[in-house]
């Protein structure tokens, strides 16, 4: 009997790897370094595929310069030729995704509504001052937008080296896991209770009422959003990762005129929050249906979900504004498609 293709490829410094993780989940928590997730279509074009590689060398870069031991690295805490080997990094990671595709696209045929997630990881040679290159393919079915909201609960404290996306992140979230409440897809992270900074793996938006002005009986138009409401996240300053969709919600919001407001959404005021969202590079964007939190700051750090009592906010569905925002972004991940077989 012949064996199943492989569900994902591990590919090392160009070489395909006889390991065979079972997700990206598996390999970040196995490993130190650090690493962007990026969507690939079936035709293995990668979406944003350049903001991804100026984010991985510059995460890199903050970790071998400030966290070492993110990069698992042991004794003095910075090497100058290390982060100098970060120059022209970008073809050495080129070369192991196109390798990835390659083999991926001879022993898998993809699933119709499947595409492909692409982790790329830098982590140290251990024997030189250069980087190791490690790239995880696997497919990925992105879900409907519009099928299933997001269900999310507070539960944890904002990450340390927040500017940097680092692997070993996938193992630290795990102790929040014992906290997840029943049905929730997503824990969200505040150091204070009440300001919300973002998911474990996702940014958080809020589309809010503007205090000075939210008559809560008025419908809902894109025309009224000018004067009446404005997108929220947490800015950079806060503590957060700068997701890649993050910046792309951003950027939309500023060219078809909705206000956004860089600032963390206050839990204290959600009964101005009309609508929410979560980015990622993988799921683009996904409607909220929920979010909870505890009715006490002091269990947010609670040994299990049983241990604490929640308050629920509850959304209406898809919101006109997300989904305004949702056709902005798929008209620019068309745009911005990258084939990397073009690519030296």
């Amino acid at each position: 009997m012949s064996m199943p293709p492989p569900p994902a490829v591990l590919v090392t410094n160009g070489t395909v790897s006889s390991l065979h993780p079972l997700s990206a989940a598996v390999f970040l928590e196995s490993t130190a370094g650090a690493y962007t997730t990026a969507r690939a279509t079936t035709a293995g074009r990668l979406l944003w595929w350049p903001r991804h590689l100026l984010r991985l060398a510059h995460s890199a870069h903050l970790l071998a310069r400030f966290h070492p031991h993110l990069l698992g690295i042991v004794g003095p805490p910075r090497n100058p030729l290390l982060e100098d080997s970060l120059i022209g990094i970008d073809p050495l990671v080129n070369r192991s995704v196109r390798v990835a595709l390659q083999v991926m696209g001879q022993s898998r045929p993809l699933i119709l509504g499947e595409d492909m997630a692409v982790t790329a990881l830098l982590r140290p040679c251990a024997i030189t001052t250069s980087w190791e290159v490690c790239v995880h393919l696997g497919a990925y079915v992105p879900p409907v937008f519009g099928e299933a909201g997001a269900k999310l609960a507070v539960a944890g404290r904002g990450r340390d080296a927040a500017a940097a996306k680092y692997a070993p992140w996938a193992r630290m979230r795990k102790s929040m896991e014992k906290r997840r409440p029943p049905g929730v897809t997503e824990l969200l992270l505040t150091n204070d209770g009440d300001h919300i900074l973002e998911g474990t793996v996702t940014n958080f938006f809020v589309v809010c009422h503007k205090e000075e002005d939210h008559d809560m009986n008025e419908p809902l138009s894109v025309k009224t959003v000018a004067n009446k409401f404005e997108v929220q996240t947490a800015p950079l300053s806060d503590g957060i990762l700068p997701g890649i969709l993050r910046q792309i919600v951003i950027e939309v919001c500023h060219d078809i005129g909705i206000p956004f407001h860089e600032v963390s959404p206050s839990w204290s005021k959600r009964e101005l929050w009309e609508e929410a969202f979560v980015t990622s590079s993988l799921r683009l964007i996904q409607h909220v249906e929920t979010v909870q939190a505890p009715s006490l700051w002091e269990n947010i750090e609670a040994k299990t979900c049983d241990d604490v009592s929640w308050i629920v906010k509850q959304f209406q569905g898809v919101g006109s504004i997300t989904t305004h925002i949702k056709r902005e972004i798929l008209k620019r991940a068309r745009q911005e498609e990258y084939d990397i077989k073009d690519t030296s």
